[in-house]
C-alpha cells in the first residue's frame, strides 16, 4: 500500500497538472515509477481525480448555477460527454487501460499531442461559443476527449486542441474543455468510489479518503 506521504506527493502532482494542458495521469505514472511507489494504480488515480472534481465544483459554484440554467449549452455538454463514458468503461472492465500505462506510450503520446496542441493554436479564430457551438461541435470535441483515456494525452490539452481546430478562440476552447471535464471526472470519481467500496479494505478506504482530501486541497 502507498504511504500517506506518497499520497500527498501524488495529490500535489494531480492538483497542479489537472488544470494544465499536460497529462496528469502521465505525471502520476512517471513519478510513481521513478520513485518506486508501490501499488500506485488506476484506483488511486480515480480517487485523486475525485478531489480535483470537488475543487472545480467548489471554486466555480456560482458559474455552475448559470451553466445549469443555460439548458441548451448543458445539453451540448452532455452530448459531448457521451463518447467517453462507454469507452472508459470498456477500457477499465477489460483491463486494457492498465496496459496503456507504459513509459513508451506516455512518451510518444506526450510528444505527438504536444505538437498537435501547438499547431492547433495557429488556426485562425472563426467561431464564437455563443452562436456556433453546435451539437456537431460537441460530438467532435467529445470524440477527441476519448483519446485522453490514453496516459500521456492531456484531457484539457486534447479538448482545447480540438476546439481550436474547429475555429474557437483560446478562451472559448478552454471554457468548453472545462465544462466537458466535469461529467467525465464525475463518472471516473463514481467508478473509483464504487471500487473502493467493493474492495472493503479499511486501509484502502483510508488511503482513498486521504487521496481525495489532499487532491482537493492542491487542486
Amino acid at each position: 500500500m502507498l504511504s500517506s506521504v506518497e499520497i500527498l506527493i501524488l495529490a500535489a502532482i494531480q492538483g497542479i497538472s489537472e488544470f494544465l494542458p499536460v497529462s496528469s495521469v502521465a505525471h502520476l505514472v512517471l513519478v510513481s515509477k521513478y520513485y518506486a511507489f508501490n501499488n500506485q494504480n488506476l484506483l488511486i488515480d480515480l480517487c485523486l481525480h475525485c478531489g480535483s472534481l470537488i475543487a472545480i465544483i467548489f471554486y466555480f459554484r456560482k458559474d455552475l448555477l448559470n451553466f445549469i440554467q443555460n439548458k441548451a449549452f448543458l445539453i451540448k455538454i452532455l452530448i459531448g460527454t457521451i463518447p467517453i463514458i462507454p469507452a472508459g468503461y470498456i477500457l477499465y472492465q477489460t483491463g486494457l487501460i492498465n496496459h496503456l500505462r507504459s513509459l513508451e506510450i506516455i512518451g510518444w503520446t506526450s510528444l505527438i499531442f504536444g505538437i498537435l496542441l501547438y499547431v492547433s493554436d495557429k488556426v485562425k479564430v472563426t467561431k464564437k461559443i455563443d452562436t456556433e457551438f453546435t451539437n456537431k461541435s460537441a460530438i467532435i470535441i467529445g470524440l477527441f476527449q476519448v483519446i485522453a483515456l490514453i496516459p500521456g494525452v492531456s484531457r484539457a490539452g486534447i479538448t482545447i486542441t480540438s476546439g481550436r481546430l474547429l475555429g474557437f478562440n483560446r478562451f472559448d476552447a478552454a471554457k468548453i474543455s472545462f465544462f466537458l471535464s466535469m461529467p467525465a471526472l464525475a463518472a471516473a470519481s463514481l467508478l473509483g468510489i464504487y471500487n473502493v467500496y467493493k474492495e472493503g479494505s479499511v486501509e484502502l478506504n483510508f488511503l482513498a479518503i486521504i487521496a481525495v482530501i489532499f487532491s482537493f486541497i492542491f487542486s
